[in-house]
């Protein structure tokens, strides 16, 4: 059976972006950790301060909004800060990235039998990764007790950042308080 080249380019190109759509769909990272030696049984209520604003009053609201919400869920109550358990201190940072996207044209990577063949294109993506950190201190002894982080890409289309958001929100808190997990 024989491919043309041009069969051939296409098929590489769709491969390349099926797989690189692929990892993206999975980039939310997030990350937990506590201190073992706690017992989260006896917080019950918090109350939600930040720390680290990222200059969105909108998103900053929306975030607060999102751990309030998820902690509520989790059976917790929100306190005055003078009167809760845990203070929840939430962070947020953004960062901009750079990837390089090249499509050649004619061969194999630009390459063909006998020497170089065709032609490429380079293009630069520029986008913003966006990073949350949810700190928790018990209120009486100022200890930090347990640190979520969740880090993706965000959107300049504010409702894809609020689906994110809940993702994330979901992630972090699918297995709080530790110990709460079935096994």
């Amino acid at each position: 059976m024989k491919t043309d080249r041009k069969t051939m380019s296409r098929a590489v190109v769709f491969t390349a972006a099926a797989l690189f759509a692929a990892t993206m769909a999975g980039a939310q990272d997030v990350s937990i950790d506590f201190d073992k030696a706690t017992n989260f049984a006896g917080y019950k209520t918090f109350a939600v301060k930040l720390g680290t604003a990222w200059g969105n009053p909108l998103g900053e609201k929306r975030v607060t909004n999102e751990i309030t919400s998820s902690l509520v869920e989790k059976g917790w109550q929100v306190a005055p800060a003078d009167k809760a358990d845990v203070i929840v201190v939430l962070h947020g940072a953004t960062d901009k990235k750079k990837t390089l996207d090249t499509f050649y044209t004619g061969g194999y990577g630009g390459y063909r039998w006998g020497g170089m063949g065709g032609s490429s294109q380079t293009t630069v993506h520029e986008y913003t990764v966006g990073t949350l950190v949810t700190d928790m201190f018990d209120a009486k002894t100022k200890n930090l007790v347990w640190r979520g982080t969740a880090s993706d890409e965000l959107s300049d289309k504010p409702e894809k950042n609020a689906k994110k958001l809940a993702k994330a929100g979901d992630k972090l808190f699918k297995d709080f308080p530790p110990g709460s997990a079935k096994k």
